[in-house]
Protein backbone atom coordinates (compact mmCIF):
# COMPACT_ATOMS: atom_id res chain seq x y z
CA UNK A 1 0.00 0.00 0.00
CA UNK A 2 1.15 3.46 -0.24
CA UNK A 3 1.26 6.08 2.30
CA UNK A 4 -2.03 8.13 1.30
CA UNK A 5 -5.52 6.71 0.73
CA UNK A 6 -8.02 8.46 -0.55
CA UNK A 7 -11.67 8.23 0.12
CA UNK A 8 -14.59 10.56 -0.97
CA UNK A 9 -18.18 10.73 -2.03
CA UNK A 10 -18.86 7.70 -3.78
CA UNK A 11 -22.31 7.22 -6.48
CA UNK A 12 -22.74 3.96 -5.33
CA UNK A 13 -26.38 4.79 -3.42
CA UNK A 14 -29.39 3.35 -5.36
CA UNK A 15 -31.61 5.69 -5.96
CA UNK A 16 -35.34 4.84 -6.25
CA UNK A 17 -38.17 5.67 -8.93
CA UNK A 18 -41.93 5.65 -8.30
CA UNK A 19 -44.10 5.22 -12.09
CA UNK A 20 -47.31 5.07 -11.99
CA UNK A 21 -48.54 1.90 -14.17
CA UNK A 22 -51.07 3.94 -16.19
CA UNK A 23 -48.06 6.45 -16.92
CA UNK A 24 -45.97 3.62 -18.11
CA UNK A 25 -49.21 2.48 -20.16
CA UNK A 26 -49.52 5.59 -21.95
CA UNK A 27 -46.19 6.20 -22.55
CA UNK A 28 -46.02 3.18 -24.25
CA UNK A 29 -49.58 2.66 -25.83
CA UNK A 30 -49.07 2.15 -29.72
CA UNK A 31 -45.80 1.58 -28.81
CA UNK A 32 -45.27 -1.88 -28.02
CA UNK A 33 -47.19 -4.73 -25.57
CA UNK A 34 -47.94 -3.85 -22.09
CA UNK A 35 -46.27 -6.16 -19.59
CA UNK A 36 -48.38 -6.88 -16.67
CA UNK A 37 -46.55 -5.90 -13.56
CA UNK A 38 -45.21 -9.46 -12.75
CA UNK A 39 -43.48 -9.81 -15.85
CA UNK A 40 -41.86 -6.01 -15.22
CA UNK A 41 -40.85 -6.79 -12.19
CA UNK A 42 -38.93 -9.79 -13.84
CA UNK A 43 -37.72 -8.49 -16.97
CA UNK A 44 -36.77 -4.61 -15.81
CA UNK A 45 -33.82 -6.12 -13.75
CA UNK A 46 -32.50 -7.39 -16.76
CA UNK A 47 -31.74 -3.52 -17.96
CA UNK A 48 -29.61 -2.51 -15.39
CA UNK A 49 -33.09 -1.83 -12.51
CA UNK A 50 -34.23 -3.58 -9.85
CA UNK A 51 -37.98 -3.80 -7.74
CA UNK A 52 -38.79 -2.62 -4.81
CA UNK A 53 -42.21 -3.05 -4.91
CA UNK A 54 -44.72 -4.14 -7.85
CA UNK A 55 -48.49 -3.52 -7.44
CA UNK A 56 -51.47 -2.95 -10.29
CA UNK A 57 -51.10 1.24 -9.21
CA UNK A 58 -47.18 2.34 -8.81
CA UNK A 59 -43.63 0.48 -9.72
CA UNK A 60 -40.79 1.54 -7.17
CA UNK A 61 -37.72 0.94 -9.10
CA UNK A 62 -34.28 0.93 -7.98
CA UNK A 63 -31.83 2.13 -10.55
CA UNK A 64 -28.42 1.15 -10.35
CA UNK A 65 -25.96 3.77 -9.80
CA UNK A 66 -24.34 3.50 -13.05
CA UNK A 67 -27.47 3.91 -15.23
CA UNK A 68 -28.45 7.76 -14.43
CA UNK A 69 -30.74 7.51 -17.87
CA UNK A 70 -33.47 5.28 -16.08
CA UNK A 71 -34.05 7.85 -13.50
CA UNK A 72 -37.24 9.55 -14.73
CA UNK A 73 -40.53 7.62 -16.08
CA UNK A 74 -39.73 8.94 -19.47
CA UNK A 75 -35.69 8.54 -19.94
CA UNK A 76 -36.70 4.84 -18.44
CA UNK A 77 -39.52 4.35 -21.31
CA UNK A 78 -37.12 5.57 -23.73
CA UNK A 79 -34.38 2.81 -22.65
CA UNK A 80 -37.21 0.18 -21.92
CA UNK A 81 -38.75 0.34 -25.75
CA UNK A 82 -35.49 -1.49 -27.42
CA UNK A 83 -35.06 -3.73 -24.62
CA UNK A 84 -38.30 -5.28 -23.35
CA UNK A 85 -40.65 -3.98 -26.87
CA UNK A 86 -38.35 -4.57 -29.51
CA UNK A 87 -38.65 -0.87 -30.84
CA UNK A 88 -35.80 0.45 -33.06
CA UNK A 89 -33.05 2.04 -30.98
CA UNK A 90 -33.09 5.71 -30.81
CA UNK A 91 -29.46 7.24 -29.77
CA UNK A 92 -29.81 10.94 -31.11
CA UNK A 93 -31.54 13.58 -29.82
CA UNK A 94 -33.10 15.77 -32.41
CA UNK A 95 -32.00 19.36 -31.92
CA UNK A 96 -33.17 22.08 -33.92
CA UNK A 97 -30.43 24.74 -34.72
CA UNK A 98 -31.45 28.21 -32.21
CA UNK A 99 -30.11 31.98 -32.18
CA UNK A 100 -30.45 32.10 -28.95
CA UNK A 101 -27.08 33.13 -27.25
CA UNK A 102 -25.30 33.18 -23.97
CA UNK A 103 -21.70 34.41 -22.93
CA UNK A 104 -20.03 33.21 -20.17
CA UNK A 105 -17.16 35.54 -18.64
CA UNK A 106 -13.54 34.11 -18.29
CA UNK A 107 -13.54 35.26 -14.33
CA UNK A 108 -15.52 32.09 -14.01
CA UNK A 109 -12.52 29.84 -15.33
CA UNK A 110 -11.64 29.35 -11.58
CA UNK A 111 -14.79 29.43 -10.04
CA UNK A 112 -17.55 27.32 -12.16
CA UNK A 113 -16.10 26.93 -15.79
CA UNK A 114 -18.80 24.62 -17.35
CA UNK A 115 -22.01 26.40 -18.11
CA UNK A 116 -23.99 25.24 -20.93
CA UNK A 117 -27.95 25.74 -22.00
CA UNK A 118 -30.85 24.86 -24.72
CA UNK A 119 -34.23 25.69 -24.97
CA UNK A 120 -37.55 23.15 -24.99
CA UNK A 121 -40.69 24.62 -26.94
CA UNK A 122 -44.50 23.71 -27.45
CA UNK A 123 -44.95 22.04 -24.31
CA UNK A 124 -48.19 21.38 -22.49
CA UNK A 125 -47.18 21.71 -18.33
CA UNK A 126 -49.67 20.47 -15.99
CA UNK A 127 -48.61 20.13 -12.39
CA UNK A 128 -47.62 16.22 -12.99
CA UNK A 129 -45.60 17.14 -15.34
CA UNK A 130 -43.70 20.21 -13.25
CA UNK A 131 -43.54 17.54 -10.64
CA UNK A 132 -41.66 14.94 -12.35
CA UNK A 133 -39.47 17.26 -13.61
CA UNK A 134 -38.46 18.66 -10.67
CA UNK A 135 -37.80 14.98 -9.18
CA UNK A 136 -36.01 14.10 -12.27
CA UNK A 137 -33.46 17.48 -11.69
CA UNK A 138 -32.68 16.07 -7.89
CA UNK A 139 -31.99 12.71 -8.85
CA UNK A 140 -29.54 14.18 -11.41
CA UNK A 141 -28.24 16.31 -9.15
CA UNK A 142 -27.51 13.00 -6.99
CA UNK A 143 -26.05 10.80 -9.52
CA UNK A 144 -24.53 13.07 -11.83
CA UNK A 145 -24.00 16.00 -9.95
CA UNK A 146 -22.80 15.20 -6.82
CA UNK A 147 -24.87 17.18 -4.56
CA UNK A 148 -24.53 19.76 -7.50
CA UNK A 149 -20.94 20.53 -7.33
CA UNK A 150 -19.78 18.38 -10.46
CA UNK A 151 -23.30 19.37 -11.90
CA UNK A 152 -26.52 21.84 -11.15
CA UNK A 153 -29.85 21.99 -13.18
CA UNK A 154 -31.72 25.58 -13.91
CA UNK A 155 -35.31 25.41 -15.55
CA UNK A 156 -36.87 28.70 -16.34
CA UNK A 157 -40.16 29.65 -17.71
CA UNK A 158 -38.67 31.62 -21.05
CA UNK A 159 -41.30 33.81 -21.87
CA UNK A 160 -40.24 35.80 -18.79
CA UNK A 161 -36.92 36.06 -19.84
CA UNK A 162 -35.18 38.09 -22.60
CA UNK A 163 -32.51 36.61 -24.18
CA UNK A 164 -29.63 37.05 -25.16
CA UNK A 165 -27.99 35.59 -21.91
CA UNK A 166 -24.45 36.17 -20.11
CA UNK A 167 -22.97 34.35 -17.43
CA UNK A 168 -21.38 36.83 -14.77
CA UNK A 169 -18.72 36.33 -11.65
CA UNK A 170 -20.35 39.18 -8.99
CA UNK A 171 -19.40 39.94 -5.60
CA UNK A 172 -21.07 38.92 -2.54
CA UNK A 173 -23.31 42.21 -1.93
CA UNK A 174 -24.64 41.72 -4.98
CA UNK A 175 -28.81 41.58 -4.51
CA UNK A 176 -32.09 39.79 -6.75
CA UNK A 177 -35.49 37.81 -5.80
CA UNK A 178 -34.66 34.15 -5.36
CA UNK A 179 -36.90 31.56 -5.63
CA UNK A 180 -39.64 31.36 -3.23
CA UNK A 181 -39.00 34.88 -1.00
CA UNK A 182 -41.39 38.01 -1.42
CA UNK A 183 -37.70 40.35 -1.71
CA UNK A 184 -34.58 40.53 -2.47
CA UNK A 185 -31.23 39.36 -0.89
CA UNK A 186 -27.98 39.92 -1.19
CA UNK A 187 -25.81 36.84 -2.09
CA UNK A 188 -24.48 36.60 1.64
CA UNK A 189 -28.12 36.78 2.83
CA UNK A 190 -29.01 33.57 0.54
CA UNK A 191 -26.34 31.38 1.48
CA UNK A 192 -27.43 32.10 5.30
CA UNK A 193 -30.65 32.58 5.77
CA UNK A 194 -32.25 30.84 2.34
CA UNK A 195 -32.84 27.22 2.88
CA UNK A 196 -31.32 25.89 -0.88
CA UNK A 197 -28.39 28.70 0.66
CA UNK A 198 -27.77 26.76 3.48
CA UNK A 199 -27.62 23.72 1.69
CA UNK A 200 -25.32 24.70 -0.49
CA UNK A 201 -23.45 27.37 0.54
CA UNK A 202 -19.87 25.00 0.87
CA UNK A 203 -19.91 24.70 -2.68
CA UNK A 204 -18.67 28.52 -2.70
CA UNK A 205 -16.42 28.37 0.19
CA UNK A 206 -13.41 30.11 -0.53
CA UNK A 207 -14.64 32.38 -3.34
CA UNK A 208 -14.99 36.04 -2.94
CA UNK A 209 -17.39 35.78 -5.93
CA UNK A 210 -20.36 33.57 -7.24
CA UNK A 211 -21.57 33.03 -11.25
CA UNK A 212 -24.90 34.40 -11.74
CA UNK A 213 -27.06 34.45 -15.46
CA UNK A 214 -28.53 37.44 -16.53
CA UNK A 215 -30.57 38.37 -19.68
CA UNK A 216 -30.74 41.59 -21.55
CA UNK A 217 -32.68 42.82 -18.78
CA UNK A 218 -30.33 42.60 -16.03
CA UNK A 219 -32.58 40.27 -14.27
CA UNK A 220 -30.96 37.27 -12.45
CA UNK A 221 -32.07 33.81 -13.66
CA UNK A 222 -30.13 31.95 -11.56
CA UNK A 223 -27.82 31.90 -8.93
CA UNK A 224 -25.97 28.26 -9.44
CA UNK A 225 -25.50 25.75 -8.34
CA UNK A 226 -27.70 27.54 -5.12
CA UNK A 227 -31.38 28.95 -6.47
CA UNK A 228 -32.90 30.24 -9.13
CA UNK A 229 -34.28 33.90 -9.56
CA UNK A 230 -38.29 34.22 -8.42
CA UNK A 231 -39.70 35.46 -11.50
CA UNK A 232 -38.80 32.72 -13.78
CA UNK A 233 -40.56 30.24 -12.09
CA UNK A 234 -42.69 27.25 -14.19
CA UNK A 235 -46.50 27.37 -14.13
CA UNK A 236 -48.86 25.68 -15.59
CA UNK A 237 -49.01 27.90 -18.34
CA UNK A 238 -45.37 27.60 -19.37
CA UNK A 239 -45.21 26.63 -22.79
CA UNK A 240 -41.22 27.24 -23.18
CA UNK A 241 -38.42 26.65 -21.32
CA UNK A 242 -34.98 27.33 -21.03
CA UNK A 243 -32.09 25.01 -18.89
CA UNK A 244 -29.62 26.07 -17.90
CA UNK A 245 -26.86 23.74 -16.64
CA UNK A 246 -23.24 24.63 -14.89
CA UNK A 247 -20.61 22.58 -13.12
CA UNK A 248 -17.00 21.49 -13.28
CA UNK A 249 -17.50 18.20 -15.14
CA UNK A 250 -18.17 18.75 -18.66
CA UNK A 251 -19.49 15.16 -19.25
CA UNK A 252 -21.81 15.14 -16.47
CA UNK A 253 -23.47 18.46 -17.42
CA UNK A 254 -23.59 17.55 -21.33
CA UNK A 255 -25.39 14.17 -20.05
CA UNK A 256 -27.84 15.95 -17.16
CA UNK A 257 -28.83 18.66 -19.87
CA UNK A 258 -29.95 15.87 -22.56
CA UNK A 259 -31.36 13.68 -19.97
CA UNK A 260 -33.80 16.51 -19.19
CA UNK A 261 -33.94 17.56 -23.21
CA UNK A 262 -34.84 13.94 -23.37
CA UNK A 263 -37.64 13.73 -20.73
CA UNK A 264 -39.35 17.30 -22.41
CA UNK A 265 -38.80 15.86 -25.65
CA UNK A 266 -40.98 12.39 -24.71
CA UNK A 267 -43.72 14.84 -23.26
CA UNK A 268 -44.00 16.66 -26.53
CA UNK A 269 -41.69 19.42 -26.47
CA UNK A 270 -39.01 20.40 -29.54
CA UNK A 271 -35.54 21.13 -28.35
CA UNK A 272 -33.86 24.01 -29.44
CA UNK A 273 -30.03 24.61 -29.06
CA UNK A 274 -28.37 27.84 -27.14
CA UNK A 275 -24.80 29.55 -28.42
CA UNK A 276 -22.90 29.47 -26.24
CA UNK A 277 -19.22 31.48 -25.61
CA UNK A 278 -17.42 29.74 -23.00
CA UNK A 279 -15.04 31.04 -20.61
CA UNK A 280 -12.34 29.66 -22.42
CA UNK A 281 -13.42 31.67 -25.50
CA UNK A 282 -14.50 28.36 -27.20
CA UNK A 283 -18.14 27.99 -29.31
CA UNK A 284 -20.44 25.12 -27.78
CA UNK A 285 -24.23 23.94 -29.15
CA UNK A 286 -25.67 21.00 -27.86
CA UNK A 287 -24.81 18.08 -29.50
CA UNK A 288 -27.50 15.06 -29.84
CA UNK A 289 -25.56 13.09 -32.55
CA UNK A 290 -24.59 9.87 -30.89
CA UNK A 291 -21.20 9.04 -29.94
CA UNK A 292 -19.07 6.16 -31.41
CA UNK A 293 -16.86 3.76 -29.26
CA UNK A 294 -14.70 0.93 -30.08
CA UNK A 295 -13.91 -1.98 -28.65
CA UNK A 296 -12.17 -5.35 -29.95
CA UNK A 297 -14.06 -8.44 -30.72
CA UNK A 298 -11.22 -10.56 -29.19
CA UNK A 299 -11.86 -8.67 -25.83
CA UNK A 300 -15.66 -9.05 -26.04
CA UNK A 301 -15.28 -12.94 -26.72
CA UNK A 302 -12.28 -13.85 -24.21
CA UNK A 303 -13.98 -11.91 -20.98
CA UNK A 304 -17.57 -13.75 -22.30
CA UNK A 305 -16.59 -16.84 -23.19
CA UNK A 306 -18.54 -16.67 -26.35
CA UNK A 307 -18.12 -16.20 -30.36
CA UNK A 308 -20.76 -13.64 -31.44
CA UNK A 309 -22.25 -13.72 -34.58
CA UNK A 310 -22.64 -9.87 -36.07
CA UNK A 311 -26.31 -10.14 -36.29
CA UNK A 312 -25.95 -11.19 -32.51
CA UNK A 313 -23.71 -8.20 -31.49
CA UNK A 314 -26.09 -6.26 -33.59
CA UNK A 315 -29.17 -7.00 -31.55
CA UNK A 316 -27.55 -7.29 -28.19
CA UNK A 317 -26.63 -3.18 -28.65
CA UNK A 318 -29.67 -2.47 -30.30
CA UNK A 319 -31.67 -3.78 -26.74
CA UNK A 320 -29.67 -1.47 -24.74
CA UNK A 321 -30.60 1.47 -27.06
CA UNK A 322 -27.41 1.58 -29.69
CA UNK A 323 -26.58 1.07 -33.49
CA UNK A 324 -23.76 -1.62 -34.02
CA UNK A 325 -21.55 0.00 -37.39
CA UNK A 326 -19.68 -3.08 -38.31
CA UNK A 327 -16.31 -4.67 -38.03
CA UNK A 328 -13.26 -3.22 -39.00
CA UNK A 329 -10.42 -6.07 -38.90
CA UNK A 330 -11.82 -7.23 -35.31
CA UNK A 331 -12.73 -3.73 -33.95
CA UNK A 332 -16.27 -3.65 -33.15
CA UNK A 333 -17.43 0.36 -34.17
CA UNK A 334 -20.80 0.82 -31.63
CA UNK A 335 -23.07 3.82 -31.63
CA UNK A 336 -24.32 4.65 -28.08
CA UNK A 337 -26.53 7.45 -26.80
CA UNK A 338 -24.37 10.44 -25.64
CA UNK A 339 -25.96 11.16 -22.91
CA UNK A 340 -24.65 7.34 -21.64
CA UNK A 341 -22.60 8.86 -18.99
CA UNK A 342 -21.40 5.40 -18.04
CA UNK A 343 -19.71 4.02 -21.23
CA UNK A 344 -16.25 5.05 -20.46
CA UNK A 345 -13.90 2.21 -21.70
CA UNK A 346 -13.96 -0.45 -24.09
CA UNK A 347 -15.20 -2.84 -20.85
CA UNK A 348 -18.02 -1.08 -20.64
CA UNK A 349 -19.53 -1.99 -24.33
CA UNK A 350 -18.88 -5.79 -23.17
CA UNK A 351 -20.94 -5.51 -20.32
CA UNK A 352 -23.29 -3.84 -22.68
CA UNK A 353 -22.78 -6.42 -25.01
CA UNK A 354 -23.63 -8.84 -22.18
CA UNK A 355 -26.43 -7.44 -21.05
CA UNK A 356 -28.26 -7.17 -24.10
CA UNK A 357 -27.21 -10.69 -24.95
CA UNK A 358 -28.64 -12.18 -21.88
CA UNK A 359 -26.51 -13.37 -19.24
CA UNK A 360 -28.60 -17.06 -19.46
CA UNK A 361 -27.47 -17.04 -23.29
CA UNK A 362 -24.08 -16.96 -22.94
CA UNK A 363 -22.67 -20.48 -23.37
CA UNK A 364 -21.02 -22.48 -20.67
CA UNK A 365 -17.00 -23.12 -20.62
CA UNK A 366 -14.64 -24.71 -19.02
CA UNK A 367 -10.75 -23.32 -17.86
CA UNK A 368 -8.27 -23.68 -20.51
CA UNK A 369 -5.21 -23.49 -17.99
CA UNK A 370 -5.19 -25.62 -14.43
CA UNK A 371 -6.34 -23.58 -11.91
CA UNK A 372 -5.36 -26.42 -9.23
CA UNK A 373 -5.46 -23.72 -5.71
CA UNK A 374 -3.32 -24.31 -2.89
CA UNK A 375 -3.93 -23.10 0.54
CA UNK A 376 -2.24 -19.83 1.70
CA UNK A 377 0.58 -20.17 4.86
CA UNK A 378 -1.97 -19.15 7.29
CA UNK A 379 -5.30 -20.95 5.84
CA UNK A 380 -5.38 -23.39 8.86
CA UNK A 381 -4.18 -21.30 11.54
CA UNK A 382 -6.75 -18.63 10.58
CA UNK A 383 -9.29 -21.50 10.60
CA UNK A 384 -8.09 -22.83 13.78
CA UNK A 385 -8.29 -19.48 15.56
CA UNK A 386 -12.09 -19.12 14.25
CA UNK A 387 -12.99 -22.06 15.83
CA UNK A 388 -11.62 -21.80 18.89
CA UNK A 389 -12.70 -18.45 19.79
CA UNK A 390 -16.42 -19.68 18.43
CA UNK A 391 -15.68 -22.48 20.96
CA UNK A 392 -15.84 -20.35 23.72
CA UNK A 393 -18.64 -19.10 23.40
CA UNK A 394 -17.80 -15.80 21.38
CA UNK A 395 -19.35 -13.72 18.29
CA UNK A 396 -17.17 -12.92 15.39
CA UNK A 397 -17.43 -9.32 14.60
CA UNK A 398 -16.53 -7.38 11.20
CA UNK A 399 -15.93 -3.74 11.46
CA UNK A 400 -14.22 -1.03 9.48
CA UNK A 401 -10.87 -0.94 8.72
CA UNK A 402 -10.88 3.32 8.81
CA UNK A 403 -10.74 4.36 12.25
CA UNK A 404 -8.98 7.57 14.02
CA UNK A 405 -5.83 8.39 16.04
CA UNK A 406 -8.05 8.68 19.46
CA UNK A 407 -8.91 4.82 18.97
CA UNK A 408 -6.13 3.69 18.18
CA UNK A 409 -3.58 5.42 20.33
CA UNK A 410 -4.44 8.22 22.75
CA UNK A 411 -7.46 6.65 24.32
CA UNK A 412 -6.38 3.03 24.99
CA UNK A 413 -2.66 3.69 25.02
CA UNK A 414 -0.80 2.32 22.30
CA UNK A 415 1.88 4.18 20.40
CA UNK A 416 1.74 3.98 16.78
CA UNK A 417 4.14 1.35 15.57
CA UNK A 418 5.82 2.50 12.46
CA UNK A 419 4.39 4.69 9.81
CA UNK A 420 0.24 5.33 9.89
CA UNK A 421 -1.55 5.29 6.66
CA UNK A 422 -3.37 8.66 6.96
CA UNK A 423 -6.63 9.31 4.74
CA UNK A 424 -6.02 12.73 2.04
CA UNK A 425 -9.76 13.50 2.38
CA UNK A 426 -11.65 11.70 5.18
CA UNK A 427 -15.19 12.37 4.89
CA UNK A 428 -15.74 12.12 8.88
CA UNK A 429 -13.44 13.00 11.91
CA UNK A 430 -14.05 9.22 12.73
CA UNK A 431 -12.11 7.50 9.88
CA UNK A 432 -8.91 9.16 9.28
CA UNK A 433 -6.72 6.97 9.62
CA UNK A 434 -6.41 2.95 8.69
CA UNK A 435 -6.34 0.95 11.88
CA UNK A 436 -2.98 -0.93 13.48
CA UNK A 437 -4.78 -2.47 16.07
CA UNK A 438 -8.41 -4.29 16.35
CA UNK A 439 -9.54 -4.05 20.24
CA UNK A 440 -10.79 -0.55 20.08
CA UNK A 441 -13.40 -1.69 17.06
CA UNK A 442 -14.39 -4.24 20.01
CA UNK A 443 -14.81 -1.32 22.35
CA UNK A 444 -17.13 0.82 20.25
CA UNK A 445 -18.97 -2.43 19.21
CA UNK A 446 -20.03 -3.22 23.18
CA UNK A 447 -20.20 0.83 23.60
CA UNK A 448 -23.18 1.07 20.89
CA UNK A 449 -24.63 -2.17 22.32
CA UNK A 450 -23.72 -0.79 26.04
CA UNK A 451 -28.22 -1.44 26.46
CA UNK A 452 -27.78 -4.94 26.05
CA UNK A 453 -27.51 -8.06 28.77
CA UNK A 454 -23.92 -9.42 30.18
CA UNK A 455 -22.35 -11.33 29.13
CA UNK A 456 -20.86 -10.26 25.65
CA UNK A 457 -17.96 -12.09 24.39
CA UNK A 458 -17.03 -10.77 20.41
CA UNK A 459 -13.83 -11.53 18.45
CA UNK A 460 -12.61 -10.17 15.39
CA UNK A 461 -9.87 -11.83 12.91
CA UNK A 462 -9.37 -9.35 10.02
CA UNK A 463 -6.84 -6.79 8.14
CA UNK A 464 -4.56 -3.86 10.07
CA UNK A 465 -2.25 -1.38 7.97
CA UNK A 466 1.43 -0.97 9.56
CA UNK A 467 3.84 1.11 7.39
CA UNK A 468 1.75 0.77 4.70
CA UNK A 469 1.48 -2.94 4.44
CA UNK A 470 -1.27 -5.00 5.16
CA UNK A 471 -0.82 -7.52 8.45
CA UNK A 472 -3.27 -9.80 9.80
CA UNK A 473 -4.28 -9.42 13.65
CA UNK A 474 -7.55 -10.72 16.03
CA UNK A 475 -8.83 -9.59 19.24
CA UNK A 476 -11.49 -11.05 21.71
CA UNK A 477 -13.08 -8.64 23.92
CA UNK A 478 -15.40 -9.94 27.25
CA UNK A 479 -17.67 -7.73 29.32
CA UNK A 480 -19.26 -9.93 32.38
CA UNK A 481 -20.14 -9.05 36.02
CA UNK A 482 -17.43 -11.50 37.30
CA UNK A 483 -14.69 -13.26 36.42
CA UNK A 484 -10.87 -11.11 36.29
CA UNK A 485 -7.62 -12.18 35.30
CA UNK A 486 -7.76 -15.80 36.30
CA UNK A 487 -10.62 -16.21 33.96
CA UNK A 488 -8.90 -14.47 31.36
CA UNK A 489 -6.09 -16.69 31.63
CA UNK A 490 -7.77 -19.83 31.05
CA UNK A 491 -9.11 -18.36 27.68
CA UNK A 492 -5.75 -17.80 26.49
CA UNK A 493 -4.97 -21.19 28.01
CA UNK A 494 -7.66 -22.81 25.96
CA UNK A 495 -6.36 -20.92 22.89
CA UNK A 496 -2.70 -21.36 22.79
CA UNK A 497 -3.87 -25.07 23.62
CA UNK A 498 -6.32 -25.51 20.42
CA UNK A 499 -3.45 -23.94 18.28
CA UNK A 500 -0.90 -25.84 19.35
CA UNK A 501 1.48 -23.46 20.86
CA UNK A 502 3.35 -25.04 23.36
CA UNK A 503 5.96 -23.11 26.17
CA UNK A 504 3.72 -19.73 26.42
CA UNK A 505 4.52 -17.50 29.18
CA UNK A 506 2.94 -14.53 30.26
CA UNK A 507 5.24 -11.61 31.19
CA UNK A 508 3.62 -8.45 32.75
CA UNK A 509 3.61 -5.34 30.61
CA UNK A 510 2.09 -1.81 31.72
CA UNK A 511 1.75 -0.91 27.72
CA UNK A 512 -1.68 -0.35 26.15
CA UNK A 513 -5.54 -0.37 27.49
CA UNK A 514 -4.72 -2.77 30.16
CA UNK A 515 -5.11 -2.47 34.27
CA UNK A 516 -1.80 -2.30 35.87
CA UNK A 517 -0.77 -5.52 37.82
CA UNK A 518 -3.68 -7.28 35.60
CA UNK A 519 -2.13 -7.20 32.21
CA UNK A 520 0.36 -9.31 30.68
CA UNK A 521 2.56 -10.06 27.01
CA UNK A 522 2.00 -13.23 25.79
CA UNK A 523 5.23 -14.98 25.09
CA UNK A 524 6.08 -18.01 22.63
CA UNK A 525 9.61 -19.16 22.49
CA UNK A 526 10.58 -15.35 23.27
CA UNK A 527 8.26 -13.78 20.93
CA UNK A 528 5.80 -11.11 21.74
CA UNK A 529 2.21 -13.07 19.62
CA UNK A 530 -0.14 -10.80 22.03
CA UNK A 531 -0.84 -8.75 24.86
CA UNK A 532 -4.00 -9.69 27.35
CA UNK A 533 -5.30 -7.98 30.55
CA UNK A 534 -8.13 -6.55 31.94
CA UNK A 535 -9.41 -3.27 30.39
CA UNK A 536 -8.12 -0.40 32.36
CA UNK A 537 -11.76 1.36 34.14
CA UNK A 538 -10.56 4.58 32.60
CA UNK A 539 -10.16 3.35 29.37
CA UNK A 540 -13.58 1.70 29.34
CA UNK A 541 -14.76 5.22 30.33
CA UNK A 542 -13.41 7.29 27.38
CA UNK A 543 -15.82 4.41 25.75
CA UNK A 544 -18.56 5.26 27.30
CA UNK A 545 -18.45 1.75 29.64
CA UNK A 546 -18.59 0.82 32.89
CA UNK A 547 -18.33 -2.59 33.08
CA UNK A 548 -16.10 -4.71 34.34
CA UNK A 549 -14.38 -6.28 30.29
CA UNK A 550 -11.28 -8.60 29.57
CA UNK A 551 -9.29 -9.32 26.50
CA UNK A 552 -6.43 -9.82 23.82
CA UNK A 553 -4.89 -9.28 20.80
CA UNK A 554 -2.53 -11.30 19.05
CA UNK A 555 -0.43 -10.62 15.68
CA UNK A 556 -1.06 -13.52 13.16
CA UNK A 557 2.05 -13.43 11.68
CA UNK A 558 4.13 -13.89 14.87
CA UNK A 559 1.98 -16.84 15.80
CA UNK A 560 2.68 -18.01 12.28
CA UNK A 561 6.58 -17.87 13.07
CA UNK A 562 6.27 -19.54 16.10
CA UNK A 563 3.30 -21.79 15.53
CA UNK A 564 3.65 -25.58 13.55
CA UNK A 565 0.62 -26.45 11.26
CA UNK A 566 -0.89 -30.06 12.00
CA UNK A 567 -1.76 -29.95 9.03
Amino acid sequence: MTDQCHTGLLGDKMPTISVEQSLLKKLVEGKGRIHDVHDLAYRLPLMGTDIDNCNDEILDIEIFPDRPDLLSAETLFHGMMPFLHDAPANPRLLIKSGITRMTVSPDLREIRPVILGAIVRGLEIDDDIIKRLMEHQEKLHFALGRGRKRASIGVHDLSKLSPPFRVEAVTRNHSFQPLAMDKSMTIDEILLKHPKGIDYAHLLEGFDRVPIILDSNDDVLSFPPVINGDHTTVTTETKDLFIDVTGIDQRACESALMLICLQLHIMGGKIESVRVKTCEGKDWILDGTPKTHKVKRSLVENILGYSFKDQEIKESIRRMGGVYKGDDNGILSISMPRWRFDIIHPIDLVEEIAIGHGYDHLTFDVPKAPLTAIPRDDANLLRRIRESLQGLGMIQIQSLTLSNYDDQFKLVGWKPNGSVTQMTNPITTEHTILRQNILPGLLRLLSANRHHELPQAVYELGTVVIDHENCEKFSFLVAENSGGFATLRGRIQAVMRDLGCNGWELVPTDDGPWLKGRSAMIMIDGIEVGQCGEIDPSVSASFNLNVPMSGAQFDVNSLLSVTKDPV
